[in-house]
């Protein structure tokens, strides 16, 4: 018998993101999960290090990597549309919840337990010990979101001015002390040109 799962998750290159949005340059869904992977790592990090939290940076990591991985089946929607009104919303949950059954459906029955928990963070499938990290992983979400505003902006494009000033206050409003230090002492450098950043070494 063959298992799809994997060369479903593949296919995530091929969902788009800011489909509304006119961008000097494009972003899947593959990308962007890398990048959150990436960022829930360094916010946990951060926590870790200069907060004195006791953070599994590993585990929010993975959770990362698949936090969009339904969006194979229901593509991405962009968020003006997603939260324009609550039963919209609230649909859209219940899609990305038929979403993750179906994916995990095509895994082998005897790794299930440890790939539905990942595909459900939100919902009674995830694993209790994961709730504070899907707090950072939505943090990571929505930083991924604001250094793509900044980087447009940063190119010129007044496309996603008001987006980068809404996200800003969005993370802003998280309280989330990792966060904040991400964006005093990291993000300044996603303005900077590429010599910029050598000039800086």
């Amino acid at each position: 018998m063959n298992y799809h799962f994997s060369a479903y998750l593949y296919r995530l290159q091929y969902i788009q993101r800011w489909s509304l949005m006119r961008s000097t340059a494009s972003d899947n869904v593959a990308q962007h999960s890398f990048h959150v992977a990436l960022l829930a790592h360094m916010l946990c990090s951060i926590g870790n290090v200069h907060f004195e939290r006791d953070l599994n940076a590993d585990r929010a990591s993975t959770i990362a990597l698949f936090h969009d991985a339904a969006e194979v089946f229901t593509g991405d929607i962009p968020t003006p549309v997603k939260h324009n009104n609550q039963r919209l919303l609230s649909s859209f949950r219940e899609m990305e919840a038929i979403a993750a059954e179906r994916l995990t459906s095509m895994i082998p029955a005897e790794l299930q337990s440890i790939y539905t928990p990942l595909m459900s963070a939100e919902s009674s499938h995830a694993d209790p010990t994961d709730n504070l990290l899907y707090t950072y992983v939505k943090a990571a979400d929505n930083l991924d979101a604001y250094l793509k505003c900044v980087w447009e902006v940063a190119a010129g494009n007044r496309e996603f001015a008001i987006a980068k000033a809404q996200t800003e206050a969005k993370l802003r409003g998280l309280m989330l002390l990792e966060v904040d230090y991400f964006l005093t002492h990291m993000a300044p450098s996603f303005e900077m040109s590429l010599d910029e950043l050598s000039a800086g070494n």
